[in-house]
């Protein structure tokens, strides 16, 4: 059964991609009620009263009219939102994206067939990169299975990224340039990208029309890792993606300007399959604590990683191995499926080749040598200088809550994602003594080309439990039914945010067709309560489920006095990641996650003393 729904040969892949329903825009009046009512944690009484009257003289005048630009704009296109949300969310933004966007985490194959092992970086390399290339197989065959949600047929075109896409950076507004080709859509480029001690390798994963095997790519592997460790180090070229985006796309001209060679190389990167990166560390991990493998899958080595590509496959010295990509093209879900596929495979098989050991005469890896100058030299010193001190700041714990899971979670008739949400809204109460703005991705991709909405996780409903649990008069009954309320709201609310009917994405659309028109900036977007509450990208806390695998990743904290909170539900255990900056004196990663801990356990001692 569970081989059929990894490969149903029955579906292609991509044929439902024209039947998709066009993502809606939601009523005007429905968003602004929803909006007000989360803003309502934030506010006193006199203040929301403001915000009440602002949101009226919206709903009856500017409002009105930029909703009805939107349905407009909506009738012509069967994603309203697609180029705005990658432009806004992503390709606009100037600061690192590496730093601050891209997404990384840590293999989980320690628990079961790879524990740590110094000496066994190549030969695991070549096991996992073999199975990933049997899925870009897969993928280009359209033999990959169409995910769906209940009956709802989901969008599977975020699965299109995750090979042979790049990041361009451009002086004002990035590009995304994707190679991918389905086997009926023509050729699909087929090489790999090795980075290498500061150096730069490629090799072609077919030859002679045939996948290279994993004793081929051992052989590629172990001569590039020969020579890097013989010869002098490379001029780490990769870090430049680190830089800001504007300058990385001033240097990235004048290297092309240096040597027109040099775009060659660079198109090269950018068609690959995806960049294979071979780190010298070491990182220490245990199934109870992976925080070295994904700190350092988020903040190593910068002239080890390409941060502009999709897929870096990062695999460490001693055998263990993380993913990191750019968070533009896709979302977490598209990743998490293909490393899920992987690493069943590799399960299947106890983490070892079993095929044959005959290697062809197939070319040797060619080494991308660019052409630098003492100015790039100099500016990539300066690049990895600036990039130390900024992921030096971060803080980010990787622990497993190992008491219960998803198993006894709903036995209790509880939503798994709603309990780790509300533990967290606690858990954060407790340690700030205030609610926290709140941020959790839902998905939207029974739409086409959908891809999130923003559901708040904060609710009234949310608060007025967090203030009974801390509230040692309170009864266990009041506190019970406050947390069953609290359940159902959120529960109604992610529903709501996967059928189109959030409003964070409204909200955006609205403004953004007032600046395109070229009108003041509503008052409702300069009001306290739409930044207090998280509006603007402004969320306290930036959450998101991972699923229900063994696969967990993270993305830094949105804002300065903020965290990241990332979590996987597996049936024992709850694996969470939990990131905030240093340099913020009233943030605390380890804090907040050993908090949350302690509210799983608070909260399921309140459903047994029910019963009691």
């Amino acid at each position: 059964m569970e081989k059929q729904v990894l490969e149903s040969s029955e579906e292609r892949t991509f044929q439902y991609q024209d039947s998709l329903p066009s993502l809606p825009v939601p009523p005007l009046d429905e968003s602004l009620s929803k909006y007000l009512d989360a803003v309502k944690p934030f506010l006193n009484q006199e203040e929301y009263k403001r915000t009440e009257e602002i949101v009226k003289k919206f709903e009856n005048g500017i409002g009105k009219e930029l909703h009805q630009k939107l349905l407009e704009r909506a009738k012509t296109r069967r994603n309203w939102l697609e180029d705005w949300w990658l432009n806004v969310a992503y390709l606009d933004l100037r600061i690192s994206t590496q730093i601050h966007c891209n997404m990384g985490g840590p293999g989980p194959y320690i628990e079961h067939c790879w524990p740590p092992k110094e000496g066994t970086q190549i030969e695991r390399a070549c096991v996992n990169i073999w199975h990933t290339l049997k899925y870009w197989d897969l993928l280009r065959a359209e033999k990959v299975a169409v995910e769906r949600s209940g009956n709802a047929v989901l969008d599977m075109n975020q699965f299109r990224m995750l090979f042979c896409t790049c990041r361009i950076p451009g002086v004002t507004r990035d590009s995304i340039s994707s190679y991918f080709k389905t086997e009926s859509e023509g050729e699909c480029p087929s090489h790999l990208i090795v980075l290498c001690r500061g150096r730069v390798f490629a090799f072609d994963a077919i030859h002679e029309g045939n996948m290279v095997t994993p004793p081929e790519i051992f052989r590629q592997l172990t001569y590039i890792q020969k020579r890097c460790h013989s010869e002098p180090d490379g001029p780490g070229l990769a870090a430049l993606t680190s830089s800001e985006r504007t300058k990385w796309a001033e240097l990235r001209e004048y290297l092309i300007d240096l040597d027109p060679k040099n775009l060659t190389l660079l198109e090269k990167i950018q068609r690959s399959l995806f960049v294979v990166c071979l780190d010298d560390a070491s990182p220490h991990a245990t199934p109870e604590d992976y925080t070295e493998v994904t700190r350092l899958a988020l903040t190593g080595d910068p002239t080890v990683r390409w941060g502009d590509k999709s897929y870096n496959s990062i695999f460490f010295s001693n055998g263990t191995c993380s993913a990191f990509c750019d968070h533009s093209p896709f979302d977490a879900m598209a990743l998490i499926t293909m490393l899920f596929y992987a690493e069943k495979k590799i399960l299947e098989n106890e983490g070892k080749w079993k095929g044959s050991d005959k290697v062809r005469d197939i070319p040797w890896p060619e080494e991308l040598v660019f052409t630098v100058d003492q100015k790039i030299i100099n500016e990539i010193g300066h690049t990895k200088e600036l990039y130390y001190k900024k992921v030096s700041d971060l803080q980010l714990v990787n622990y497993a809550f190992t008491s219960f899971g998803k198993a006894l979670i709903t036995k209790k008739k509880l939503h798994p994602d709603t309990f780790v949400q509300l533990a967290l809204q606690l858990a954060y109460y407790k340690c700030h003594g205030r609610p926290g703005s709140c941020y959790e991705t839902a998905m939207t991709r029974r739409f086409y080309h959908g891809r999130t909405e923003t559901v708040r996780t904060c609710t009234m409903e949310a608060v007025e439990w967090c203030k009974s649990m801390l509230d040692p008069c309170d009864s266990t009954y009041r506190r019970l039914q406050l947390m069953h309320k609290a359940f159902a709201k959120h529960n109604k609310m992610r529903k709501e945010c996967e059928n189109g009917k959030g409003f964070d994405r409204h909200l955006l659309g609205l403004l953004l067709i007032a600046q395109e028109q070229g009108l003041q900036v509503p008052e409702l977007y300069v009001d306290n309560a739409f930044t207090a509450s998280g509006g603007g990208g402004n969320f306290t806390l930036s959450t998101s489920l991972i699923g229900y695998t063994r696969l967990v990743g993270s993305v830094p904290p949105m804002v300065h006095h903020g965290y990241g909170f990332f979590y996987a539900i597996r049936n024992d255990r709850i694996v969470t990641t939990c990131s905030s900056w240093k340099s913020c004196p009233e943030t605390d990663a380890e804090v907040l996650c050993r908090t949350v801990f302690q509210c799983f356990q608070d909260m399921l001692q309140l459903t047994v003393a029910a019963h009691l």
